[in-house]
């Protein structure tokens, strides 16, 4: 039985079209079912494939607090003013996540955006140079984990962020300058909906996600935590 259907991809097409309280009240009923149900029962089912990758990766099935992220908006900030977030988010973080910038996993569920994300968005800067310092003292093994042939079957780098010049004290001839001028180091494998609603999407999730490895294992050990 899938997890994520055809009735989850149509709820959030329709909350694009009518975001508004009124409209996802009426309909919170889809919601529970086909969209955060779905999501706790596929984090609880996860969590044993994901401790084959890693035991300092995490499936926290609480409906708050947990893996799954809220469908609401933050608004405090926000010039739009639509209530709530159209796709579907699933966070597997570190366990050392609450104390220091750590890498982790991330599930994307969208009508025409699904894809597993695998590193670490916008760390901190003591995070930062300490990725910097681990790829100037051996390029070999960031060029290893970036270039991996299983890694790299799966996930493109992201382009993200960059500086446009070389990082204070690092040079600017480098050969890997464009790889120390990152401010993210985050990667991704696009999802085709009729993935997400198959029956062993589980499985092609966890295998995916496995191919990650090696990259998540270097920004680990850069990043002196265990994988």
């Amino acid at each position: 039985m899938p997890y994520f259907t055809d009735a989850t991809f149509d709820f959030l097409r329709e909350l694009a079209r009518h975001n508004n309280r009124e409209w996802f009240e009426a309909n919170r009923a889809r919601y529970e079912e086909h969209v955060k149900g779905a999501a706790v029962r596929f984090i609880v089912d996860f969590g044993p494939h994901l401790a084959r990758i890693s035991a300092h990766l995490r499936a926290d099935p609480r409906p708050v607090g947990g893996s799954l992220f809220r469908i609401y908006r933050d608004m405090r900030f926000a010039r739009d003013r639509r209530p709530y977030k159209t796709h579907l988010g699933i966070r597997f973080p570190h366990d050392r996540a609450r104390d220091v910038h750590a890498p982790g996993l991330y599930l994307h569920i969208e009508p025409a955006n699904a894809f597993v994300a695998c590193g670490i968005w916008r760390p901190d800067s003591g995070a930062l140079r300490r990725l910097r310092d681990a790829m100037v003292e051996d390029p070999d093994a960031w060029v290893a984990a970036r270039d991996d042939a299983g890694f790299r079957d799966w996930f493109g780098m992201d382009d993200g962020d960059r500086l446009k010049r070389a990082p204070r004290g690092y040079d600017r001839d480098h050969p890997l300058i464009e790889d120390l001028k990152r401010k993210d180091f985050t990667a991704s494998a696009e999802l085709l909906p009729e993935v997400v609603t198959r029956d062993d999407f589980l499985e092609a999730c966890a295998a995916i996600c496995a191919a990650s490895a090696p990259f998540m294992r270097w920004l680990c050990r850069a990043l002196a935590l265990p994988f």
